[in-house]
């Protein structure tokens, strides 16, 4: 027995001090290609110090052998240190048989470095050297696919599939398929491909695409069944619980979609995306109280959060919290995302607290953006008319008028101050 295998056995025996001698004793009489097959199962175990250290050796006797510079760049690649990989890997020349191979780990490094222009421009080298290996195929459609290029990966995807490759390295291409047209929008063409996988071969991901393109094409009853099949299988698949709270929404199941969207609250505590779904969802079923709890939650989180801070303002203003609003609000007013809802919002409470120029000033600031929205512009036309403006108060109540004309009481107001 070499002292190669001797190493393996007592290393899956647990003898690492045995081991550590017979792999030394491997290094010094075990010929090349022992040691090359050595290095390879060390490296699949996890010891890749061992497996370096074997990659070096037989590199200092064959220094232009590219399967050793391509082993210690991923080696290089693990420990993070992507400069000692490009060494490695640039030192391949063009005529060497491992050449595209080189190519398509450079392609990788620069893909992590999200250098995607040089990523793609390696992988396109290597389609170009091999133009009929499925690898590379594949590995530029996966490429175009990570980079959210769809269409480029859909196109790669099916000349495989036309080739007769339904799946490389373990994934399945007509998934890859139905999940790229699902991401691109096309969600009829993604439910042809979608529909077509095994529910063996349904893994989570696929199955939440296929559940999220139902819900796309306003099948909610096929969405919820698939999205609650997920739930049962991987309850903390977090991105399900806002699709299927919204699906249960579109089928009037509002106690339903509350409980599943606490369910994910549960499982993912500091999005506060979930805790503003939450808070529309309890507003549904007439839960004040929840609403408010909820929307402080979220704000708790993202503080600057300004689709949260329009609702929670919303929520303080139907309740007559006035000074509430304001100490929310005034803060923000200095900021450059404070818009005109805010604004409109902070009027309406000061307004209320008697505080007559704020009032006025947050009105004015609102007026550009919402000329067009008739609550707005009825509420501002009665402020400035309690305040004895009205000229500026009919000014708003006409553009109001243009857009509800059947009110005929800011009509008949409109008279009484002619």
């Amino acid at each position: 027995m070499s002292y190669s295998a001797e190493a393996l056995d007592q290393l899956e025996a647990g003898q690492l001090d045995k081991f550590q001698e017979n792999f030394a004793l491997a290094l010094k009489n075990d010929d090349d290609d022992l040691l090359f097959s050595l290095a390879e199962e060390l490296y699949s175990l996890g010891f890749t110090d061992n497996a370096k250290q074997i990659y070096e050796q037989l590199l200092a006797k064959y220094p232009d052998e590219g399967q050793l510079k391509i082993q210690l760049a991923e080696l290089a690649i693990d420990d993070q240190n992507d400069e000692l990989a490009l060494e490695y890997l640039t030192t391949i020349t063009k005529d060497d048989s491992d050449y595209v191979q080189a190519l398509l780990v450079e392609a990788d490094l620069y893909q992590t470095q999200e250098l995607f222009e040089i990523s793609e421009q390696k992988l396109l080298e290597a389609r170009a050297i091999a133009p009929d290996e499925p690898v590379i195929d594949f590995a530029l459609g996966e490429f175009y696919f990570a980079t959210r290029n769809f269409n480029k990966a859909i196109s790669i995807y099916l000349k495989l599939i036309k080739a007769g490759t339904l799946e490389v390295a373990g994934v399945n291409l007509v998934q890859r398929i139905g999940v790229a047209y699902a991401q691109s929008g096309k969600f009829e063409q993604a439910l042809g491909y979608l529909t077509q996988i095994k529910p063996v071969d349904m893994n989570p991901d696929t199955r939440f695409e296929l559940a999220f393109t139902q819900f796309n094409l306003h099948d909610y009853v096929a969405a919820i069944k698939n999205f609650e099949e997920l739930r049962e299988n991987d309850p903390q698949y977090s991105s399900l619980y806002p699709y299927l709270a919204d699906a249960y929404v579109q089928q009037n199941e509002n106690a339903a979609a509350l409980r599943t969207i606490q369910e994910g609250l549960g499982v993912d505590q500091y999005n506060e995306q979930l805790w503003l779904k939450a808070a529309n969802i309890a507003q549904l079923v007439g839960d004040d109280e929840l609403v408010q709890e909820y929307l402080n939650q979220g704000l708790a989180i993202d503080p600057e959060n300004l689709a949260i801070i329009t609702q929670l303002a919303n929520w303080q203003i139907k309740h007559d919290h006035f000074q509430e609003v304001v100490d929310l609000l005034a803060p923000l007013q200095e900021e450059e995302q404070f818009d005109a809802v805010l604004a409109w919002n902070l009027a309406t409470a000061n307004s209320h607290l008697g505080n007559v120029k704020a009032a006025q000033h947050n009105y004015e600031l609102a007026s550009a953006e919402l000329s067009n929205d008739s609550d707005f512009l009825k509420e501002a036309g009665l402020f400035y008319r309690s305040l004895g403006k009205p000229e500026i108060a009919h000014d708003y109540f006409k553009r109001y008028l243009t857009l509800v004309p059947s009110d005929f009481e800011i009509e008949m107001l409109l008279d009484e101050d002619l």
